[in-house]
């Protein structure tokens, strides 16, 4: 075999192994027609987020004159809101917004709630209940109540949503962690990794915490749909992102002061809102089902 057809028997056995590993990682999804539901609706608005420019005919912003309060028509399929700017620009661009800040506000909880959780559950002891006492204090707060506390006191702007989003979910995330540590660091191969005198922090990233991923994974699922409430409801208090910006919870806290006379610009996002909240669970509990039934 010359060595062109050796490289060329290299990528397909390469490409083979990558094909089977992405069958066997989309296998538990592909196995729950509750996931395979979920997934197409978050899909959607994945779709709907990344070609926005291409799939609307307006900015987001731009104002039609004499195309106020519409109902949908040709030209603006949803319709339009109060100051004439076309509903399908703002729910696709408002996608874009409330897909970033759910996602970066649930990978700062997941950093921050990971490493207090592999920490206390690693370490123990005196370590361990000043962790969990803190996190306590923390979750003894209702979580509308420290958002509405944190967004007062900061104002209203994408970083501190983020922020405020990370503070309430990280302590949840701290708990459950915890809770797997101390289940995981008794396994063998954690031991061996201690008797050959790795470091802490190897043992937690590297032994304890990828063989915990699963129950995280999917608790971040479920968590990235609140974080889309969170967002929303925030928007819609007028504590989200400042206008004119195209945020969901504010296009409804905008458009009820016209309900009875052009009610689409409170269902549109509000469905909208629904439907990507509805999409995550559906993926996470699907997710869960048929990891649990694996086992």
């Amino acid at each position: 075999m010359t060595t062109g057809e050796e490289a060329g028997a290299e990528n397909r056995t390469a490409r083979g192994a990558l094909g089977r590993r992405v069958r066997d990682a989309l296998a538990p999804v592909l196995a729950s027609r509750v996931a395979v539901v979920g997934l197409a609706l978050v899909v959607f608005w994945i779709f709907v987020a990344v070609f926005a420019p291409l799939i609307t005919a307006y900015g987001p912003l731009e104002q039609v004159r004499g195309a106020a309060n519409l109902g949908p028509t040709g030209g603006h399929i949803l319709g339009t809101d109060h100051l004439g700017r076309d509903l399908w620009s703002r729910l696709a661009y408002g996608s874009r917004t409330i897909l970033t800040l759910a996602s970066l506000s649930i990978l700062c909880a997941l950093a921050v709630g990971t490493t207090l959780g592999l920490v206390g559950g690693y370490f123990g002891g005196w370590t361990d209940e000043i962790v969990m006492r803190v996190l306590d204090a923390m979750i003894a707060f209702p979580p509308i109540l420290l958002y509405l506390i944190i967004m007062a006191s900061l104002g209203a702007s994408a970083m501190n949503v983020v922020l405020a989003i990370t503070i309430t979910g990280a302590p949840g995330i701290a708990r459950l962690v915890r809770s797997l540590t101390l289940g995981i660091r008794t396994r063998e191969y954690v031991s061996a990794a201690q008797l050959r005198g790795e470091r802490s922090l190897y043992v937690m990233f590297v032994e304890i915490l990828p063989n915990a991923r699963g129950p995280i994974i999917i608790d971040a699922m479920l968590r990235m749909g609140y974080a889309v409430f969170a967002i929303g409801t925030l928007g819609f208090l007028g504590l989200g992102l400042p206008p004119p910006e195209p945020d969901w919870g504010s296009m409804v806290a905008q458009g009820r002061r016209y309900i009875w006379t052009n009610p689409w610009p409170v269902l549109w996002p509000s469905l909208a809102i629904s439907s990507l909240v509805v999409g995550l669970n559906l993926f996470a509990d699907g997710l869960r089902e048929e990891t649990m039934r694996y086992r």
